[in-house]
């Protein structure tokens, strides 16, 4: 990947490295890229909003799964079975009626190089 996608980070341990990417034009997700030496990486994004902005927050989760359901037909699984991507998506009501959604996606070298590509907005 080319680091000009990614403000510096610094080393974690010996083998993985997190980034920051740069913003997406989404409105509530926003990841963070975590690079490791054997070529899987994973993007992760959590957002925390009242119920009245949850199904925003979902439409967007929606939409970066979609993508990658389109993108990549008949790839999504496990790494360890040679799949292109992975997904977890997690959703909780906190106390005070926050909703938390987190969603990672695991994914090779390709899959996130596409990813940026097609979701960040070209600001820094």
């Amino acid at each position: 990947m080319r680091d000009t996608l990614f403000p510096s980070a610094p080393t974690i341990g010996r083998r993985s490295i997190s980034r920051r990417c740069h913003k997406t034009w989404m409105d509530f997700l926003s990841f963070d890229l975590t690079e490791v030496d054997d070529g899987v990486s994973s993007l992760e994004t959590m957002a925390s909003t009242a119920l009245e902005q949850h199904p925003a927050v979902m439409a967007e989760v929606q939409q970066v799964l979609d993508w990658a359901w389109r993108r990549f037909p008949g790839f999504h699984g496990p790494m360890d079975d040679g799949m292109v991507w992975d997904h977890d998506l997690q959703v909780t009501i906190e106390d005070g009626g926050w909703h938390t959604v987190s969603l990672t996606l695991t994914g090779t070298a390709r899959f996130v190089e596409e990813f940026i590509e097609t979701f960040r907005s070209g600001e820094d």
